[in-house]
């Protein structure tokens, strides 16, 4: 892999809640996120010299994580909370789309994608751990995360897959063939054929990432894949990975009573439909930590953070 580009900040935007942990952008530009108090908000004049703004649109009363912006000015939400969600931008109504699976409750639903045929496909990173308590999935390397569809009408979800390592961001390729699944426990993207002679089947997209993949963002259908690194790459969690089952869960109830404090190690990737790596941007000793999604915004990268509050703009590297 190619030396890094230098991942450059340029401003941040303190936007009055904790955990801004998916970012997306609208087509004026504008960014949306969920923070920690159930607060979606959107933030606009990212590049005007005043303060940007920042609007209350809803409130899910759980805690929103992945997004996915609808073309009828309506809002897919993945609230580790409450399940999967629809948010109306303009009357702020929140309704339940899916909160179980076959009678599991769903207790930690991460990223969604919308299909043109009306579907939904979202991950679920941890049937066992639940989001205040995610690093000890990554360290008990549990396998329980599953990539999950539903259909039009429909309040059942199906399992497309299961058995994934933390699975997480969600991405669709630009032709709607195939889904492209962040395993942040991998450090790995996977793909999962929607058509063809393949379809029904994962496979290997992209591995030995040089950090942990979190969400993943696509603006337009012939624009990269965009790869937040949440954290760098642990040697000594990799080692972990590899003892018995016994020794992983008795180092995760440890983890999880353990104060945690994010690196200074931040970066991101934009991939093409092929998995290879377009931009690979890092930054070291940063001031704003554990970057869990980007986008593309007013002509900037966005940055969002599960642990800072508020949002990084920083420069766009130049298309290749």
């Amino acid at each position: 892999m190619d030396r890094p580009s230098e991942l450059v900040p340029l401003r941040y935007v303190a936007i009055g809640g904790r955990g801004p942990e998916d970012v997306v952008a609208d087509a004026r530009g504008r960014v949306l996120t969920g923070v920690e108090d159930g607060r979606i908000l959107r933030i606009d004049g990212l590049t005007e010299p005043a303060a940007p703004r920042v609007e209350v649109l809803a409130e899910t009363g759980g805690r929103p994580l992945g997004l996915e912006l609808l073309p009828d000015d309506a809002l897919l939400v993945c609230d580790a909370e409450l399940g999967l969600l629809r948010v109306d931008l303009g009357e702020g109504i929140v309704r339940i789309l899916a909160d179980s699976v076959a009678g599991e409750r769903l207790r930690f639903c991460s990223n969604a994608v919308a299909l043109s045929d009306g579907s939904v496909c979202f991950t679920v990173s941890s049937r066992r751990y639940p989001l205040d308590q995610w690093i000890g999935d990554l360290v008990e390397h549990t396998g329980t995360g599953r990539l999950l569809r539903l259909a039009p009408g429909s309040e059942s979800p199906e399992v497309l897959l299961e058995g994934l390592q933390f699975a997480n961001g969600l991405a669709l390729s630009a032709d709607e063939s195939f889904l492209v699944v962040a395993e942040t426990g991998a450090r790995r993207l996977t793909r999962y054929w929607l058509t063809g002679s393949r379809a029904g089947h994962g496979e290997p997209f992209a591995e030995n990432l040089p950090g942990m993949p979190d969400n993943l963002w696509r603006g337009t259908p012939d624009g990269p894949i965009w790869v937040s690194l949440a954290g760098p790459r642990v040697p000594p969690l990799d080692l972990l990975h590899r003892t018995a089952p016994a020794v992983r869960g008795a180092a995760a109830r440890i983890a999880v009573r353990a104060p945690f404090r994010p690196t200074g190690t931040i970066g991101a990737l934009a991939v093409d439909d092929q998995g290879t790596i377009v931009h690979h941007l890092a930054r070291r000793h940063s001031g704003y930590r554990m970057v869990t999604s980007v986008c593309e915004a007013a002509g900037h990268l966005v940055l969002g953070s599960l642990w800072e509050r508020g949002i990084a703009v920083c420069e766009r590297p130049a298309p290749k």
